[in-house]
C-alpha cells in the first residue's frame, strides 16, 4: 500500500474512532462527568496503536466534548466553557457592586468558582512588563498572582503588575483579598479613574510550568492574554499577564463600526 494510502487509512481509523465515541456521549451511553475509557482500553477494543487512540481523544478535545486533566484522565464535559465578555467584565457597575468579573463569569456558566493567591508582594518588573507599565526593566512593582479554578479544576494563572508609586499607599493592595470590586475598585477609590483596558490575545501551546499549573495534557494549546488598565490621563496602573486553557473559555469582545 503506498505511503499517502496508508495515511489516509490512519486518518479514517482515529476519526471513526471519535465519531463513535462522540456518538456515545450525545446519546448518554457516556454521560457528563464521566471518565472516557482509558487509552489501553480503546486500543483493545478498536484494535489500534496508541497514536491513533491519541489522535481519537485530541479530536474530541478540539470539538470539546471531553476535557483531558493531567494525570487523571479524559472525562465528558459537564458544563460549557466561561463565556468572557470583554466588553462587559470591566464596567463600573460591576466594580461598585463589588462582583469579581471572573466569579461571576463562572458561576454564570455553570460552575463552582474559586482563586487560590500565589503571591502577592514587591518584584522586578520583567522587561515586557515595564514596557508597558512605562518603567525601566527592573523597576520595582507589586505583583499579584493567582490560580482560578471551576469546580476544583484550574483553568486559568494570572499576574498583575502594578506600578509601585500608585499601590505602596493602598493596604487593601497587600492583601490576599483586596476587598468587593477587587484592585480596580480600590485603583478608583485613591483617584484612579479608569478610562479603558486593551488587550493582546494569542494563542500557543502550554510551557511545562503551565501544564502543570493548569493540570493539561502535554501538547495542550493555551489562550494567553496580556491587558492594561489605562487611566483617564493615560497611564498604565495595571498590567494583568494571563494564561488561560483554551478549552475551557470563548472570548466574547465588541466593539463599536468606525469609518
Amino acid at each position: 500500500m503506498a505511503s499517502n494510502e496508508v495515511a489516509s487509512s490512519a486518518k479514517a481509523k482515529y476519526l471513526q474512532i471519535a465519531d463513535d465515541l462522540a456518538a456515545q456521549i450525545k446519546s448518554g451511553a457516556l454521560a457528563p462527568g464521566s471518565a472516557v475509557p482509558s487509552e489501553a482500553e480503546l486500543m483493545q477494543r478498536y484494535g489500534v496503536a496508541s497514536g491513533t487512540v491519541r489522535k481519537a481523544i485530541a479530536e474530541l478535545r478540539t470539538s470539546q466534548l471531553i476535557e483531558t486533566h493531567h494525570g487523571r484522565g479524559s472525562f465528558v464535559r459537564s458544563r460549557p466553557p466561561v463565556q468572557r465578555k470583554s466588553s462587559d467584565r470591566f464596567r463600573r457597575a460591576h466594580r461598585m457592586a463589588g462582583k469579581a468579573a471572573y466569579l461571576a463569569e463562572a458561576e454564570v456558566s455553570g460552575g463552582t468558582p474559586s482563586v487560590t493567591v500565589l503571591f502577592v508582594g514587591p518584584t522586578e518588573a520583567p522587561a515586557d512588563i515595564a514596557e508597558r507599565l512605562s518603567v525601566p526593566a527592573g523597576t520595582q512593582v507589586l505583583a499579584r498572582k493567582r490560580r482560578y479554578f471551576r469546580d476544583g479544576v484550574p483553568t486559568e494563572e494570572a499576574t498583575s503588575y502594578l506600578p509601585w508609586d500608585v499601590v505602596k499607599d493602598i493596604p487593601e493592595m497587600f492583601a490576599e483579598n483586596p476587598g468587593g470590586g477587587g484592585i480596580y475598585a480600590r485603583l478608583e477609590e485613591r483617584g484612579q479613574q479608569l478610562a479603558e483596558f486593551t488587550e493582546t490575545v494569542r494563542a500557543r501551546l502550554a510551557t511545562k510550568p503551565e501544564t502543570a499549573a493548569l493540570a493539561l495534557s502535554p501538547g495542550s494549546p493555551v489562550i494567553h492574554l496580556v491587558r492594561d488598565a489605562i487611566t483617564t490621563d493615560g497611564r498604565v496602573v495595571e498590567v494583568c499577564d494571563t494564561v488561560m486553557a483554551a478549552d475551557q473559555f470563548v472570548l466574547d469582545y465588541r466593539f463599536p463600526a468606525k469609518d
